[in-house]
């Protein structure tokens, strides 16, 4: 067997781990609300920019009709390094004067990157593989997107240090965020323009690949609770993270269209009219969107209830992580004579996520975890589920362009619940002037909130089993 096509997935999974960039927000926000002297309505918005940039990530996909793969990779791998690049060199002062509505826009320019990036992931494990096994190497690949912050954050104690990432040095991620992709693109470019016909046979390779991502996701979360790996000053547990994100190489080491722009407008026109568009479209923005916008918000969540910005992160990305790569034993069982519902387990995780936002209102930082636990697990499994129910009910011949339009629902989500707790939490810290808010502390600062996100994923849990009885009434049926 050739050893490209694993070559490919392997570089595949190290674009998808450090893809998304923005999900190390939290990890720098508190400072960056201090530098530019803003309300944390106004930190929301810079939130709310990153994930704006995905309104435009359609062009991303349309792009993949008309340029070559690996020419995809490079303009989001570009855009990131603009983006990040300048606000790096304005938190080590090389810049004296950036205003807010420039950092507005390049956290856009940013949020479009990793559109680019992920459409590249996508593409190319759709043109490298057989649609039967579509499913579980999505799995795979996406999964290691719940690990990015985990990544960055690990990167970042390497670099530097702990002791020096603790004190507040958080200029580090800027910097590895606009780096990082360039310098996986340069790995991942050559492959990307070699890739050649679809592997026959995946089952022994897949099962290596799953090993070491089951072994790198169980490592995440004891370097995450494990006192003494968190209390440890070296860099060896972060270290040893990049290694066995690295040893996704194993096996392929072991194993030596045409885009025409009024035809695809008319495809997005009768994808809009459908309801079972806006239904969907209604669940992910109740469910992975309003994940994504509890994890802006997690460290100053983490601030307000006196624990760890830095392991509340992990916790939440380290159960992102298993959630996206619990969906592939979904997609292998479904190969078998039965076949289990996408919608029907996007129902019952939605449920899962909804009783974890009311469980924040109990104080007790053990709730704290596992809540976070549990929506970090359940939207990085709606998060990956939602590529193949795509597929499934818009068909395969446009799913770049329409994954991309359905993921145009993160921004609006994280405008809409991002500034409605942004509000919320200045007010509730006490309605400080123009440039003297400071940080909120107590259960009180959150509470309002988490009862106002639980209702709206709880509508989002009603509406996915809407869903799933509109597209079959069988969680599990035979094929």
């Amino acid at each position: 067997m050739s050893v490209l096509p694993w070559l490919t997935l392997a570089t595949v999974i190290w674009l998808q781990a450090i893809a998304d960039t923005n999900t190390d927000f939290s990890a720098y926000s508190s400072e960056l609300k201090t530098r530019l002297s803003i309300s944390q309505v106004k930190l929301n918005y810079l939130a709310v920019a990153s994930d704006a940039g995905k309104f435009f990530g359609w062009c991303a996909g349309a792009a993949t009709f008309r340029l070559p793969l690996w020419s995809v990779l490079a303009v989001g791998a570009t855009l990131g390094a603009a983006g990040y690049g300048v606000q790096f060199l304005y938190f080590c002062r090389k810049i004296s004067t950036l205003s807010y509505a420039q950092f507005f826009f390049l956290n856009m320019l940013n949020g479009n990157s990793i559109c680019w990036l992920n459409t590249t992931g996508y593409t190319a494990v759709r043109r490298q593989f057989f649609l039967a096994d579509h499913g579980a190497v999505f799995a795979l690949t996406t999964s290691y997107t719940g690990l990015t912050a985990n990544i960055y954050l690990s990167m970042a104690e390497t670099v530097i240090g702990k002791s020096s990432v603790v004190r507040g040095d958080k200029s580090v991620y800027l910097l590895l965020n606009a780096v990082a992709p360039v310098a996986v693109a340069l790995f991942t470019i050559p492959t990307l323009a070699a890739m050649r016909p679809k592997p026959a046979d995946m089952k022994a390779g897949l099962v290596t690949m799953f090993s070491v991502a089951g072994v790198t996701g169980a490592y995440t979360v004891i370097q995450t609770t494990l006192p003494a790996m968190r209390s440890s000053s070296g860099t060896i547990p972060a270290t040893v993270l990049m290694v066995m994100v690295t040893a996704v190489v194993v096996v392929p080491v072991v194993k030596a269209g045409k885009w025409v722009m009024r035809g695809n407008v008319n495809n997005v026109w009768v994808l809009v009219k459908k309801v079972t568009f806006w239904v969907y479209f209604l669940v992910y923005l109740c469910g992975a969107t309003l994940g994504v916008v509890y994890g802006n918000h997690l460290g100053q969540i983490s601030k307000s209830r006196h624990v760890s910005d830095s392991i509340l992160l992990s916790v939440s990305s380290s159960f992102g992580f298993f959630g996206r790569l619990a969906t592939a034993p979904l997609s292998v069982f479904s190969r078998s004579k039965y076949k289990i519902s996408n919608t029907g387990t996007v129902a019952v995780l939605m449920v899962a996520m909804s009783v974890s936002f009311f469980l924040l209102l109990c104080p007790g930082d053990g709730f704290l975890f596992v809540s976070t636990a549990v929506i970090g697990l359940c939207s990085g499994a709606i998060s990956s589920i939602a590529v193949s129910v795509t597929s499934e009910l818009f068909g395969q011949e446009n799913f770049p362009v329409n994954h991309n339009i359905v993921l145009m629902n993160i921004p609006i989500g994280s405008f809409l619940f991002g500034t409605v707790a942004a509000v919320i939490y200045d007010n509730a810290g006490g309605k400080e002037g123009e440039g003297r808010h400071g940080l909120c502390i107590g259960m009180a600062c959150y509470s309002l909130v988490f009862i106002i996100w639980g209702c709206i994923c709880s509508l989002g849990a009603i509406l996915s089993f809407v869903l799933f009885f509109r597209t079959g009434r069988s969680f599990v049926s035979r094929r």
